[in-house]
């Protein structure tokens, strides 16, 4: 039976502005739509928002017609398919309303049939007010329960809405309060019985054999004939009246899914057909579990796969597009292509977004990448009534019944900072005791539910946290749980506060850089290339952002001279400062077994912590982050009488390490050089050098040491700097050249350089960059780009150059 697809062009119109008439494409959003018809201009351009907020106060209805034929109707159902509903909703039939809807990560089945007829039909959908429905929520509840409100969450009581929490703006995101539709509209037949889920359950046994129990769930009928086929294997089943058909498929040796980094991503084909409806998964055969036993520190917190410890390195992960018209598979497989080439294994969808499409969790079940996810709560206080955790509770089933067939999911969190909210809002601190209840009384409900769907994986209650039923400072303790590190950022800490602390596992840390120049000149007009001019503040989110961006930089460096070299220099600064972490706790562990990062991407052109900017251009924290997440890393450590290089080892194999440590004063001549020549056994790390400071330290400020290694077909490569004040050393003007060979550059230099990074206006990206380059050294560097490299459109940068 064919689907009737209900995706393409409808009209969009609204009762606030009668003069509007024009097309949209579903899926997709309003903003989006009335930017393509040029009534709005590019909220992300210029000053613009600030321009199109008028769009959130108006409702929108879209609407257009389908056919039906006598065949289509003779079935038993018509049931119209729904996800992605952005957010209060109704729905019209020939004018009749079928069913209102508000929440958007609800997934809806809607049988159509009793208000279909044959030939042309109209359906018509809604889009009512948030600002209007939150602020009559708001005054319904029996106390006050308070929300993140400023210039960047710009609409009140955002927190009773179950939509995406960062549409009303966060401190990197812009503000549009969208609505539509995001996914895929369809009408399924239903012949006789209706096909309604599958799930796939796993256990393991002693031997390495594994048991796949499919359970088909069905119309209550009985005698229907069901097949179904996993991998090679294939049975025939009749319907059961009790709804639930049950196959086992067992693996005696089964192909064994693993992160990326640690082995394959072998996925097994599982299609259930009946009555000519047909669901097919792809599923991964992976045993995970996460370890967080009492030890000698505190508590460890550190996965396992496939009976393996997982060292997870990776970023958070915010929607990809404010626009959800936007949100494109390309654009999906372009950020986590980029993540799994920077040696990221995990990603964490951060729970004041929204849970991904169908293909994000397809791709990071194809490219091995675990995936912490969020439930949709952040950074606020929520309600704990009745209707609320009802809401809720449909909510959370319906989303674990659809991600947890999928490899990549590696825990269930809760919420993200709701815990450590608690002590933000006036209301919650002077009643501590009554909003921890009202907090507790919802989280318990999602740990129920969650435990109920998936009993197979942990559900952790928030994040940060320090573990189930404690309300401690994660932020701050370091010997259990995940941590939120933002004592650099928000506390004005120097970057040697990383040094501090030891975590189990920083799923939060994270410091802030500009666009690049070739970013920015794709939405700030060239009058208004300056840090502080109204196009380049208004792109701008945190309030205090370019303050701390600045003043850092009279902490560490010569101050930039110019527009463009302080863009350079403040990618320079956050590379530093996440590397100055990642790599101090990769020396640390066991102790370590987890670092992800604030964040991957924007959702548009923004000064934000980002390492990979809207467009898709790596910045150098990206470059970076390809080499301390890089499965054989090499970090130095300073204590207090050596300087030590530890060589780090993420994966399950043995690694022979080869290679030579220099220091080099800043003419570039060679003062020592020690060569290396270690074995470094599988997920351990081992001090390979050391030296004590009576040997450099009276001429500390006058040299640089350097290491270069190799482990089979890996290289990498670290320098340390002898002061982390770089305005301090003597740092010689380097004269870097280059060549342009087809698509790769050759490049040299008369004196050493450091953070040399290439930069293309028209996009793409390096094989490397942010790299110390050496004299006599030739780097030979590849791109990656749609256009041709030319000279004219390649820029090259270094630190000494930038002053």
């Amino acid at each position: 039976m064919s689907t009737i697809s209900l995706d393409g062009v409808w009209s969009l119109t609204s009762p606030q502005r009668p003069e509007i008439s024009i097309p949209i494409t579903i899926p997709g959003d309003n903003y989006h739509a009335l930017m393509s018809a040029g009534i709005i201009a590019n909220p992300y351009e210029g000053t613009n928002e600030k321009d199109v907020q008028w769009v959130a106060e108006c409702e929108w209805i879209i609407e257009r017609t389908f056919d039906i034929s006598a065949e289509q109707l003779a079935n038993q159902a018509l049931d119209l398919h729904l996800s992605r509903v952005d957010t209060l909703a109704s729905f019209s039939i020939n004018e009749e309303v079928v069913f209102t809807s508000s929440n958007m990560f609800q997934i809806h089945r809607i049988d159509l049939k009793p208000y279909l007829k044959e030939g042309k039909n109209r359906i018509q959908v809604t889009f009512a007010r948030v600002d209007e429905e939150a602020k009559q929520r708001a005054g319904q509840l029996p106390f006050p329960v308070p929300s993140s409100m400023g210039a960047n969450n710009q609409l009140p009581h955002m927190n009773l809405i179950r939509k995406t929490q960062c549409h009303s703006g966060w401190d990197w995101g812009i503000c549009l309060v969208v609505s539509g539709i995001y996914d895929a509209m369809m009408i399924k037949p239903v012949k006789s019985v209706r096909l309604e889920q599958v799930q796939a359950e796993q256990t393991w046994f002693p031997d390495g054999s594994v048991e796949v129990l499919v359970t088909v769930v069905h119309q209550p009928i009985a005698g229907a004939k069901i097949k179904v086929h996993f991998g090679s294997q294939c049975t025939a089943l009749i319907s059961s009246s009790a709804g639930k058909t049950t196959a086992r498929f067992h693996e005696k040796s089964p192909n064994l899914w693993w992160p990326v980094g640690y082995g394959e991503q072998p996925l097994y084909s599982l299609v259930v057909k009946m009555d000519e409806q047909e669901i097919t998964k792809k599923i991964g055969l992976r045993h995970l579990e996460l370890n967080n036993a009492p030890d000698s520190v505190g508590s460890a917190m550190e996965f396992k796969v496939n009976g393996f410890p997982i060292v997870a390195k990776g970023a958070n992960w915010i929607p990809v597009d404010a626009m959800p018209s936007n949100q494109t598979l390309q654009r999906y497989e372009s950020l986590l292509r980029s993540a799994v080439d920077a040696n990221m294994n995990m990603i964490r969808v951060w729970g004041g977004g929204q849970y991904e499409a169908d293909e994000f969790y397809e791709l990071c079940d194809e490219l091995g990448l675990l995936v912490w996810q969020d439930m949709m709560f952040a950074c606020s206080l929520y309600p704990s009534t009745p209707e609320f955790i009802a809401d809720v509770e449909a909510e959370i089933r319906d989303q674990i019944q659809r991600l947890r067939d999928h490899a990549c999911i590696a825990l269930w969190c809760g919420d993200n900072e709701v815990i450590g909210a608690l002590n933000w809002y006036e209301e919650s601190r002077n009643n501590r005791d009554k909003y921890a209840v009202n907090y507790d009384r919802l989280n318990r409900r999602l740990n129920d539910i969650i435990s109920q769907e998936d009993p197979s994986r942990c559900f952790w209650p928030s994040s940060p946290c320090n573990g189930g039923l404690d309300f401690g400072d994660a932020w701050h303790e370091d010997n259990r749980g995940d941590m939120h590190f933002w004592d650099v950022w928000h506390s004005g800490g120097s970057f040697d506060a990383y040094l501090g602390i030891k975590p189990r596992f920083c799923s939060e840390f994270g410091f802030q850089s500009w666009p690049s120049f070739a970013e920015v000149k794709t939405f700030v007009p060239e009058d208004d290339w300056n840090v502080t001019s109204p196009t380049f503040e208004s792109h701008q989110k945190n309030n205090s952002g370019n303050s701390i961006i600045t003043e850092m930089f009279t902490r560490y460096f010569r101050f930039p001279k110019g527009f463009e070299q302080m863009l350079y220099l403040s990618q320079v600064q956050q590379a530093i400062a996440i590397k100055t972490g990642c790599e101090y706790w990769r020396a640390q562990s066991p102790i370590c077994r987890g670092m992800l990062y604030w964040q991957l991407n924007d959702n548009w052109p923004v000064s934000s912590w980002s390492s990979i900017e809207y467009s898709g251009r790596w910045k150098q924290l990206h470059y970076h982050a390809k080499r301390f997440y890089s499965p054989v890393y090499c970090p130095f450590v300073e204590t207090e009488d050596a300087i030590t290089l530890h060589l780090s080892n993420n994966s399950r194999e043995n690694k022979h390490v080869t290679g030579r440590v220099i220091r080099m004063d800043w003419q570039g001549q060679v003062l020592g050089e020690w060569l290396l020549n270690e074995e470094v056994l599988a997920d351990q790390n081992c001090v390979a050098w050391q030296l004590s400071k009576t040997e450099w330290q009276s001429e500390h400020h006058n040299s640089f040491f350097h290491v270069i290694i190799e482990a089979g077909d890996e290289m990498n490569q670290n320098t340390w700097f002898t002061s982390p004040k770089f305005k301090s050393l003597d740092l010689q003007r380097a004269n870097v050249s280059f060549e342009i060979d087809g698509e790769s550059i050759v490049l040299t230099t008369d004196k050493p350089a450091f953070f040399v990074h290439l930069e293309h206006d028209d996009g793409g990206r390096f094989s490397d960059s942010s790299f110390t380059l050496l004299p006599g050294e030739e780097k030979c560097i590849h791109y990656f780009g749609e256009e041709n490299l030319i000279a004219k459109n390649l820029r090259v940068y270094d630190l000494s150059n930038s002053y």
